[in-house]
């Protein structure tokens, strides 16, 4: 079994070298072992998340569309940096709308990874 949010980060990796226009940031391909602790620690939480509502929705999840499944990813993710940050970059905290596509995708991407990985 693979340490709790290390399935949320390399989704997040991989979909950023799938989206991302141009050359990322380093910051968001730092593989798991490099990650801060903080940012584990809410990748494990949004990881245990996307579980808990596919396994409360009885695995009907799939019948989501691919924005519902990245949308519910952004908001988890957006309580955790509230939940690590007293006061946040508003980036950090943009609503669905105001997000890049590439990040949108991506983390449509990482729901998918998560339901797909088995626990």
């Amino acid at each position: 079994m693979q340490e709790p949010g290390r399935t949320f980060r390399e989704a997040w990796i991989a979909g950023v070298h799938r989206h991302f226009p141009g050359e990322p940031k380093p910051g968001y391909v730092t593989p798991w072992e490099d990650t801060p602790d903080w940012e584990r620690s809410a990748a494990a939480a949004v990881e245990e998340q996307v579980r808990a509502f596919v396994d409360a929705s009885a695995g009907r999840t799939a019948r989501l569309t691919r924005e519902q499944r990245g949308r519910f990813v952004a908001i988890c993710w957006t309580a955790q940096i509230f939940r690590h940050f007293d006061d946040p970059k508003p980036s950090y905290v943009a609503d669905w709308a105001d997000l890049p596509e590439w990040q949108r995708e991506t983390d449509a991407d990482i729901f998918d990874r998560i339901e797909q990985v088995p626990v």
